[in-house]
C-alpha cells in the first residue's frame, strides 16, 4: 500500500497542529461557530443532532492492520468504543469531543491517517474496487490511479471551493464494483490498440436529483487522466450553480447543457492546458506510484480447493464460503469478506474489540491489510483457502462470519434520524428489524443476490437509489414514513429505483419487504434468477400488489 513521504508526512503533521490551535481559539471565545464551521468542516468534523461527528479518510477504502489497531484505540479513548464503516469506504466517530479532536487527528497522522477533505465543497475521498489488486476479472490494479488522483486533488489551490461537493470512482474490472454511474467522475479502466487509458463517466449521482453519469470520452490515455480531470473540474467551477445548493451537483450542469456542449466546452479547456508542467502523467511517475501496489508475497505452494469447501459437511461453514468468499486471481488464494451485518449491532458499525481482533487476523491470514467496501463490509483479500475453515472459526467467535454478503439482510443504513440532524426518519432500526425478519427465508431459500439500502433522507447517504430495493424516510406531518422503490442497481447495468407507490410507517414497510422478497420467490424461474432480473423481467405490477394489495391505493407521495 502506498507510505507517505516526508512531504505527505508533514501535511498532516501541520493541519493537526493547526486545527488544535482553531480548536483552542473556539473554545475560549474568540472564533464564533460561524467562524470556526468552515474550519472544522475542512478537518471532517461535523456538528449532528446530538455530538460532533469525525469522519476519517480511507483512500480506496485500503487499511494496515496498523492503521485498524488505531482506529480501535480512537473508538476505544475518544469514542464510546466503536466506529461506523460508510458507503463511502470512509469510517465515522459520533461521539467524539471537540477538546478531543486535535488529538485525535494527531493520532491519525502517526500511522499516515487523516480526516482532510472528508467535507466540504471539494473533491472527496477517491474511491474504488474493494477487490482491487485480486479480482479475477480486472484489467488493470486501479489503486495506483486512484492514489495519484488524491495527491492530485487534496489541497488543489483552484478546487478547494467548488460549487457542491466532489466525489471520483475507479474501477479496473469488468464488472463494476465501484459504482462509477453514480459519481460526478467515474473512471473505468481500458485497453484500446495496446495501449491503457480510461473512459470518462461525468454527471453521476443521488440525493435530489438522481441522474446516470454520461460518458463524455471512450478513451482518455493515462498520459492525460490528470489534464482531462482538470479540465471537467475547471468547467464545472466556472459554470456550476452556486446560487441554490440543490442544483449545484455537476450533474445539473451536464443535464442542463447537454453532454455534447459540456463534451465540447472541456475538449476545449482539455487541449488548452493537456501539456502543462505537472499535469503530464509521466511514465515514471506512474512507476513510481505502482510500485506501491506490486504483488504482495504470495506463496508459491499454496493450495486449496474453494469449489469443495462450499460443498463441506460442515453446513455452516459451506455457506459461509458461498456467501462470503470469492475466487483470487492467485491461484490458493480467496479473497475474505466479513459481514458487519450481525443481528446485534447497526450495520457498518464495529466495536474497537472487533478492530483489534481484526488486524491481528489480517496480519495472520492476509497480509496485514483490511479493505472497506461501498456496502459497509470489511474484506480480507489475501487470504490462503487452506487457512478458510481456521479464519472462519475466528471469525465466528468475533460475531463477523453472519454469511449474508450480498444477500438480502446485507442491508446498507446511513446513521439516519438517530444522529443526522438532516434525516427525516430512522435508518437504522429499519435497517435491523428488516435483517431480522429476512434472515429466517435467507436461511430456508437461496435468495442469491438482493441489495437492499435504506437513507433516512433525500441526501441518499445509503444509497437507496441504486438498491434492488430502496427505501427513503420521509416526513410527513411529523411523523417518520418510509418510501419505497424497486429496481435499482449500481454495477455495470447501473439503474435507479423507481418509487412503487404511497409511504408506508416503518412496520409497513418491514412487513412489505417481507412480502416483495416472498413474491419474488413466488415469480423466479429458479435459484439463478435473482431479484433484480425477475423485477426486469415482470415489472412493477406484480410487486406493487404484494407491497399494497389488490385494493390498496398506491398514489405517491
Amino acid at each position: 500500500m502506498y507510505q507517505y513521504d516526508e512531504f505527505d508526512q508533514r501535511i498532516v503533521d501541520e493541519r493537526a497542529a493547526q486545527f488544535r490551535d482553531q480548536v483552542r481559539r473556539r473554545m475560549r471565545g474568540e472564533l464564533t461557530e460561524d467562524e470556526f464551521k468552515p474550519l472544522r468542516l475542512q478537518n471532517g468534523l461535523y456538528l449532528q443532532l446530538h455530538a460532533y461527528m469525525l469522519r476519517i479518510a480511507v483512500p480506496y477504502g485500503l487499511l494496515s492492520s496498523a492503521q485498524v489497531r488505531k482506529l480501535a484505540h480512537i473508538a476505544r479513548t475518544y469514542d464510546r468504543g466503536y466506529g461506523h464503516f460508510t458507503t463511502r469506504q470512509n469510517i465515522q466517530f459520533n461521539w467524539p469531543k471537540l477538546e478531543d479532536v486535535p488529538a485525535i487527528l494527531e493520532e491519525l497522522a502517526s500511522v499516515q491517517m487523516h480526516s482532510i477533505q472528508t467535507s466540504g465543497n471539494c473533491v472527496r475521498n477517491v474511491t474504488s474496487d474493494p477487490f482491487a489488486g485480486a479480482a479475477l476479472d480486472e484489467l488493470e490494479d486501479p489503486r495506483p490511479y486512484c492514489e495519484i488522483l488524491r495527491q492530485f486533488s487534496t489541497f488543489h489551490p483552484e478546487f478547494s471551493h467548488l460549487p457542491r461537493k466532489f466525489k471520483i470512482a475507479v474501477t479496473g474490472a469488468s464488472h463494476d464494483r465501484a459504482a462509477i454511474a453514480v459519481h460526478d467522475i467515474g473512471l473505468r479502466i481500458v485497453r484500446v490498440d495496446g495501449a491503457l487509458g480510461t473512459e470518462f463517466w461525468v454527471g453521476g449521482g443521488q440525493g435530489r436529483t438522481p441522474l446516470l453519469a454520461e460518458k463524455i470520452r471512450d478513451f482518455v490515455p493515462m498520459r492525460d487522466l490528470l489534464s482531462y480531470t482538470e479540465a471537467v473540474l475547471r468547467i464545472y467551477n466556472e459554470h456550476g450553480r452556486r446560487d441554490n445548493k440543490h442544483k449545484a451537483r455537476i450533474k445539473v450542469l451536464v443535464k442542463e447543457i447537454g453532454v455534447p456542449e459540456f463534451r465540447r466546452r472541456v475538449d476545449e479547456e482539455f487541449a488548452r492546458i493537456k501539456d502543462e508542467p505537472g499535469l503530464v502523467l509521466e511514465e515514471r511517475e506512474l512507476d513510481r506510484v505502482r510500485a506501491f501496489f506490486l504483488p504482495l508475497p504470495y506463496d508459491a505452494t499454496a493450495t486449496g480447493d474453494l469449489a469443495a469447501l462450499g460443498l463441506h459437511k460442515d453446513r455452516t461453514l459451506a455457506r459461509w464460503v458461498k456467501n462470503n468468499v470469492l475466487p483470487h486471481r492467485r491461484p490458493g488464494y480467496a479473497i475474505v469478506q466479513l459481514s458487519l451485518k450481525a443481528p446485534e449491532l447497526p450495520p457498518g458499525d464495529v466495536t474497537h474489540a472487533q478492530m483489534d481482533a481484526i488486524a491481528d487476523l489480517s496480519d495472520r491470514y492476509a497480509m496485514g491489510m483490511v479493505v472497506v467496501t461501498h456496502r459497509q463490509n470489511l474484506v480480507l483479500r489475501d487470504v490462503k483457502i487452506a487457512d478458510l475453515a481456521e479464519l472462519h472459526t475466528e471469525l465466528t467467535a468475533l460475531g463477523l462470519a453472519t454469511p449474508n454478503v450480498g444477500r438480502a439482510s446485507d442491508v446498507i443504513a446511513c446513521p439516519g434520524l438517530d444522529y443526522c440532524d438532516l434525516a427525516n426518519a430512522r435508518s437504522i432500526p429499519l435497517a435491523m428489524a428488516v435483517q431480522e425478519r429476512l434472515r429466517p427465508i435467507e436461511e430456508e431459500h437461496e435468495l442469491g443476490d438482493l441489495f437492499i439500502n435504506i437513507s433516512g433522507c433525500i441526501n441518499a447517504c445509503g444509497h437507496h437509489h441504486v438498491g434492488n430495493i430502496g427505501i427513503l424516510g420521509i416526513d410527513k406531518q411529523g411523523e417518520e414514513f418510509y418510501q419505497v422503490m424497486l429496481g435499482g442497481s449500481h454495477t455495470e447495468d447501473a439503474a435507479l429505483g423507481k418509487v412503487l407507490g404511497k409511504a408506508l410507517t416503518g412496520t409497513e414497510v418491514v412487513d412489505g419487504v417481507e412480502r416483495l422478497v416472498t413474491r419474488y420467490l413466488e415469480l423466479r424461474h429458479d435459484e439463478e434468477e435473482t431479484f433484480l432480473a425477475a423485477f426486469r423481467r415482470v415489472g412493477n405490477d406484480p410487486f406493487k400488489e404484494a407491497l399494497y394489495g389488490a385494493h390498496s391505493t398506491t398514489a405517491s407521495v
